[in-house]
């Protein structure tokens, strides 16, 4: 006797399986709720056991949905390898990707790779979710993601840290302003001038803090921005001065900002792939991966880098 259901419906419920929700899983997969659950009443009807537990709150596997989920999982991974692996396929290959970085990484990692990324792949679709790098690393952490780029999460005991590349902090301002013409600038020099600073929620202000801990005349903040792209804006509209990590500067030529390397003390962080320790990337997620980890050897070190 055949078995009446499709791809789709096992991509459904591994959809739920990973994310919990049906709301959820519907919206990854673009499709209305009531649709979705037709698709998960199929494939329970089709085996004649059922996978989910579903309350108003939450949906759990049932103990022979966990052992199905590893099986369908496994099933649909050798399936996009073997899409993946056929000559030719990347241009008509359907999926998504969901990366999660800090927005400081956008200029020089994800613009260039996803372009690259596109010209084999133009039918996966790349989601982007930009946030500070506390949320990065719970998105990670929690499945929502398939990876990161991230300057946070090398001590998780459950992500697993790549490292890229080792950036500094430099101090942003106008090219008309007195600092720009400088080779460096300490930091009691920075706070001579109005000084926009990011917010006390944002890991980059936590880095800074504690290189700063115990100095005097260090720069006090006349304006405080969530992001570093806003503390950019500000300080191209001539407020102020901001210190912020070399990666997020335009690239040079920029008609109004000019960056100078702080130093005394010279601040830097390392940004790196993370991802979720255990967890098998998708074929699509994991090329995508490797065109990142790959930037690094093929490119070196990025103007913002330090020697």
């Amino acid at each position: 006797m055949a078995i009446n259901f499709n791809l789709n419906d096992l991509q459904a419920f591994r959809a739920v399986a990973e994310l919990s929700s049906f709301r959820k899983a519907a919206d990854a997969l673009h499709v209305s709720q009531p649709a979705f659950s037709r698709r998960i009443e199929k494939l329970e009807e089709a085996l004649g056991v059922k996978l989910l537990e579903r309350t108003t709150r939450k949906v759990t596997l049932t103990t022979v949905g966990r052992d199905f989920d590893r099986k369908v999982q496994q099933l649909l991974d050798e399936l996009d390898n073997t899409l993946l692996g056929i000559r030719g396929v990347g241009s008509t290959r359907m999926g998504e990707v969901t990366i999660a970085c800090v927005p400081s990484t956008v200029y020089y990692f994800i613009s260039h790779v996803i372009s690259r990324y596109r010209e084999q792949y133009p039918k996966i679709r790349v989601k982007i979710f930009d946030a500070s790098a506390n949320d990065v690393l719970s998105a990670v952490s929690r499945g929502e993601a398939d990876f990161g780029l991230n300057f946070m999460g090398s001590q998780e005991p459950d992500i697993e840290f790549k490292p890229l590349l080792e950036e500094r902090f430099v101090a942003a301002c106008r090219r008309d302003h007195p600092i720009a013409k400088k080779r460096r600038v300490t930091w009691a020099e920075l706070a001579k001038y109005d000084y926009i600073a990011v917010s006390k929620a944002s890991g980059n202000r936590l880095l800074i803090d504690q290189a700063l801990s115990g100095q005097s005349d260090m720069p006090q903040s006349i304006y405080e921005a969530q992001h570093v792209t806003t503390m950019l804006g500000l300080v191209e509209a001539g407020l102020g001065v901001a210190a912020v990590p070399s990666m997020a500067m335009p690239a040079p030529g920029h008609p109004l900002l000019v960056s100078v390397p702080l130093v005394d003390p010279a601040i830097t962080r390392k940004v790196g792939l993370i991802r979720r320790k255990g967890r098998s990337l998708s074929p699509a997620a994991l090329q995508l991966y490797e065109f990142f980890a790959e930037m690094k050897a093929k490119r070196g070190k990025p103007r913002s880098a330090v020697a």
